[in-house]
């Protein structure tokens, strides 16, 4: 079963960083992508970023130039490096993999305060 593990989250002032992580049990070459996902109160959640299997990534343009996502493939990780952050950054942020189906962290909080 796949199971995917998010940490990293917590309270920042807005102009801070932090670093979320996403632990897989499993390869990372196991899946075409992963990537981060967030939902903030009373929205939809909505995609952030994701790296394919090849290496390469992409960004919604809320974020571009400001977060940088990665991998450890021998950890079978992925990181989000978020900085420059912004009140509207807060959300519980999610973790997902993508092969035949898409499988989901439980998520990490990220509250951006002014």
């Amino acid at each position: 079963q796949v199971q995917l593990v998010e940490s990293g989250g917590g309270l920042v002032q807005a102009g801070g960083s932090l670093r979320l992580s996403c632990g897989l049990s499993g390869s990372i070459f196991s899946f075409n992508a992963m990537g981060w996902y967030r939902q903030a109160p009373g929205k939809q959640r909505e995609w952030v970023a994701d790296i394919t299997k090849g290496g390469r990534t992409n960004y919604a343009d809320s974020v571009k130039g400001r977060f940088t996502i990665s991998r450890d493939n021998a950890k079978n990780t992925i990181y989000l490096q978020m900085n420059s952050l912004k009140l509207e950054d807060t959300a519980v942020y999610y973790c997902a993999a993508d092969s035949r189906l898409r499988y989901w962290g439980k998520g990490t909080l990220v509250t951006v305060s002014s």
